[in-house]
């Protein structure tokens, strides 16, 4: 009721402002900023202060682009509101004394209108695909789009990213990429320690790849020990250096380490076409050695050229450490595609 309540104070508040605002616009702005604010629930995110500050962030930036938004919309429309009403009164002027002077005159007058008026369409075209990828951002909060453990989106969440960032590659060229990460021999790590160890590892996984993210970043765990990133307005070299660092950096603070595979979405036509090349380049990874990079160039799969970094042993949490011995060789990701054979 509340929502409802602000919902139509913000509608009223903008007709205040004697602007036009196309109603799927203006009910959709409405709808998202009431959203917002008024929604009772808590965000779903993880115990950690950190996770809850990494949220509290992230819902600040929506609110920012929100306003941003609206405010773009608001000065638009306003400009383009004067024009109409100067055409308006150019109009009234000449049906006063008609001519056929007076209306070419009013055909200059239709023609000066049309452009400002095409280029507010394709504005108003722009806002609405924004309002689509903000909401995306909002509905990411709710419980039905977030992984119970580790805070993170779930896969539902991503697929509806996915088609968002694809709407937009598809109208304005719109440049994204996706790391797809699994943790190494993480079997061995619930064997040998138990799922609880497992869990907070899952956890602690989640915490530096969220650190290292933006805020417009989504981070999913996509199954199991798997986790996916996507890159808003990242190509693929930005991706395999973000990667790159998640890689090293887990590496570093963490007892285990993460083999990642890397694709970009300019030559993909949609999420699950993107999702099977950085599956592929994944596999790759986990064939040729574990706590590696690889990616798809848009013809094959290669491997990221940064030097390793030496793992550490695994320890259990608050017990006493045991060393993780890896499987010699490697058995790859069960029901990956096959891959071509990634430079080492």
């Amino acid at each position: 009721m509340e929502s409802c309540l602000l919902g139509l104070s913000l509608f009223a508040f903008w007709d205040g402002w004697n602007v036009q605002v196309p109603a799927p616009v203006a009910l959709t702005a409405v709808c998202l900023l009431a959203y917002l604010f008024c929604r009772r629930s808590p965000l779903i995110v993880s115990s950690d202060s950190e996770a809850t500050r990494r949220e509290a962030r992230r819902a600040a930036h929506v609110a920012r682009e929100l306003e941003k938004i609206a405010e773009a919309l608001r000065a638009d429309l306003a400009s383009h509101r004067g024009r109409v009403d100067r055409f308006k009164e150019r109009v009234a002027n000449i049906q006063a004394s008609p001519s056929e002077a007076t209306l070419q005159d009013l055909c200059r007058e239709a023609e000066e209108i049309l452009r400002p008026t095409m280029r507010l369409s394709n504005q108003i075209s722009c806002a609405y695909d924004e309002l689509r990828q903000q909401t995306n951002h909002l509905m990411a909060f709710s419980e039905a789009r977030t992984d119970p453990l580790t805070g993170a989106h779930n896969r539902r969440a991503l697929n509806e990213s996915l088609d968002s960032m694809f709407s937009m590659k598809a109208r304005y060229g719109y440049c994204f990429s996706l790391l797809l990460v699994d943790v190494d021999h993480f079997k061995q790590v619930n064997d040998m320690h138990g799922h609880l160890v497992g869990d907070q590892i899952l956890k602690d996984v989640v915490s530096v790849i969220g650190e290292l993210s933006r805020d417009t970043d989504v981070v999913t765990r996509y199954g199991g020990e798997e986790f996916v990133v996507l890159l808003p307005g990242t190509p693929l070299q930005g991706a395999l250096l973000f990667a790159e660092r998640v890689r090293s950096k887990i590496a570093e603070r963490l007892s285990v380490t993460v083999s990642g595979g890397v694709a970009a979405a300019e030559s993909c036509q949609n999420g699950k076409q993107l999702l099977s090349r950085a599956d592929a380049a994944l596999y790759a990874a986990k064939e040729t050695g574990r706590n590696r990079i690889c990616f798809y160039d848009g013809d094959m799969v290669q491997a990221s050229q940064v030097p390793e970094i030496v793992p550490p042993t695994v320890a259990a949490v608050g017990d006493e450490p045991k060393a993780l011995t890896a499987a010699p060789g490697g058995s790859g990701k069960n029901g990956s595609p096959p891959a071509a054979s990634p430079t080492a």
